[in-house]
């Protein structure tokens, strides 16, 4: 039974010097692992916000150039006919967010929604216009019915909104 006791007089200031370095240097690595884990985060950072930066603006450069007026003032020529304007029109907008389609991984998917939902009514609306017309007659009758539907659709448009939402998320991020 002495025995007993004179090994439990050794042992358990041994296992409470034990257990109080093992949780010390525990915390202490633990410490330091969250100090890696938020270095690295402000590393990436330095890497993604410049990208992230650069989306946003080829976003609010995108539907600045797909807006109706802009993208009539670039596609547009003179003797164009309905049909050639409308299929430039419904192409050049195509394009140019294939274009940027990239820029989805450097946004919320919410925002790439928004910007999803403009170009599919911008689309739309260019068929609509398009619709009772005839195909060989002169492009000033799509123009005018354009115009005309936007007036009707009034403001914002939805690519003002989609610049809206650009403008409020890149302002998030400071």
């Amino acid at each position: 039974m002495e025995l007993f006791f004179e090994l439990l007089r050794y042992t358990v200031p041994a296992l409470i010097v034990f257990f109080t370095a093992y949780f010390l240097l525990k915390a202490l690595l633990d410490e330091r692992q969250r100090i890696d884990r938020i270095q690295l985060r402000q590393d990436a950072l330095k890497i993604t916000l410049p990208l992230r930066l650069q989306a946003y603006e080829r976003l609010i450069l995108l539907c600045d150039r797909v807006s109706i007026p802009n993208s009539l003032l670039r596609l547009r020529s003179p003797r164009m006919t309905v049909a050639e304007l409308k299929g430039a029109l419904m192409l050049g907008i195509s394009q140019e967010f294939e274009h940027n389609t990239s820029q989805q991984l450097f946004v919320s998917d919410t925002l790439w929604q928004i910007m999803r939902v403009a170009k599919q009514t911008t689309l739309n609306l260019i068929t609509q216009a398009g619709e009772g017309l005839d195909p060989e007659a002169n492009a000033d009758q799509l123009v005018d019915r354009l115009f005309a539907l936007l007036d009707e659709q009034g403001s914002p448009s939805p690519l003002e909104t989609a610049a809206v939402a650009i403008r409020t998320e890149a302002g998030q991020l400071f």
